[in-house]
């Protein structure tokens, strides 16, 4: 039975895209996504990408979210190798290997490669590299706080949100009510400071 995510940061999946600058030169991206939320947690863009960026990629989503449960990926080189599942194993995840041959298997990776490919790759030509990597960044952002998701209601999986500033000024009707105390009037710190 295929394994599916029931929460947040319980099934993580990974997979490699490539693209290419305009030069012709190849780059590789790293695109971790969490299979519950759908968010995009990290898309690394080098020219090559090996276990190391694999484990670095991981120890740093895991740093600010914990680690999963369990982290979903083909059996590429990067993905198998000893030192990666050995860490894997040592922060407490398991590894979820789909079937040689067997991409529906890491099916929501897939989904947001293609996503990926044809809402900015298809469209874009990148001069440079650290070109790549700040539109690509931005376009992570964007497809996690603005995009709607017809698999979540039409909502972003991590809306931005912000607090409107009110100019440093404090709205009376928000201050707690105490028994006994007089009600807040304007002129109140005005009273306070004189006395």
């Amino acid at each position: 039975m295929r394994l599916r995510a029931e929460r947040p940061n319980h099934v993580w999946s990974y997979d490699f895209v490539e693209d290419r600058t305009h030069d012709g030169r190849k780059f590789r991206m790293l695109c971790l996504i969490d299979e519950f939320t759908h968010e995009a947690l990290a898309i690394r863009v080098k020219r090559r990408l090996n276990a190391t960026d694999v484990l670095e990629t991981l120890a740093d989503v895991m740093i600010l979210r914990g680690p999963p449960a369990y982290v979903r990926s083909d059996n590429g080189p990067e993905f198998i190798a000893l030192v990666l599942r050995e860490w894997i194993a040592a922060v407490g995840s398991r590894t979820a290997y789909i079937a040689p041959g067997s991409p529906w298997e890491n099916g929501y990776c897939e989904s947001f490669n293609s996503k990926l490919r044809d809402e900015l790759l298809d469209g874009e030509i990148f001069f440079s590299l650290p070109e790549a990597q700040i539109l690509i960044e931005a376009w992570r952002q964007q497809y996690n706080g603005a995009r709607p998701h017809s698999s979540l209601n039409y909502r972003p999986p991590a809306p931005e949100s912000f607090v409107p500033r009110s100019g440093g000024i404090v709205p009376w009707a928000s201050a707690p009510a105490v028994e006994g105390a007089r009600s807040p009037t304007p002129n109140m710190a005005l009273e306070t400071a004189v006395h």
